[in-house]
Order: C-alpha cells, then structure tokens, then sequence
C-alpha cells in the first residue's frame, strides 16, 4: 500500500459488519456502521502528542470518527489517533 497517514494520523481497515442476526439475513442498508478495525498504517506522530498506535493494532473508535476512502476496492478509515476509543488485546 502507498498511504502514509501524516502526524497523528491512523489507516483503519474496518471489520466487516455482521451480515446475519439469528438466522435473520440484515440488508446492507440497516447494517450498522462498524466500530472496530485494525490500523493498516499510522504516522509518526506530532512533536505534542506522541503515535502510542501501532500497525496490526485492532481498536475500537467512535460511530461518526474518521473520513471514510476506498483504495483497490477496499473501503478504509483515516482518523485522528485521538479518535480511537481503545486498543483490544
């Protein structure tokens, strides 16, 4: 891939949302928006704050964080380090 998020900047791949509740198949536009992801590219952070997130780090972050992009097809996230609400272990 050819992005480098600049500053405090991440590349999110979002999960994919789930596509069947209880044997119930959800149409793609009642799906809700995913919250969880795993960062494909991060900065370097600011001379402020800095870049504690690290590639292959799955997180959660907020309903309305980021600016989505596509890129070969696949549809990503670039968002504030500040935006991400937690790292999942």
């Amino acid at each position: 891939m050819n992005i480098k998020p600049l500053a405090d900047r991440v590349l999110v791949l979002p999960t994919a949302a789930e596509e069947k509740v209880g044997g119930i198949i959800i149409p793609d536009t009642a799906k809700e928006k995913p919250l969880r992801g795993k960062i494909v590219a991060a900065g370097k952070g600011t001379k402020d704050e800095e870049m504690i997130l690290k590639e292959g780090d799955e997180v959660l972050y907020g309903k309305y964080a980021g600016t989505e992009l596509e890129l070969d097809g696949e549809k990503y996230l670039i968002m504030r380090q500040s935006d991400v609400l937690a790292v999942i272990n």
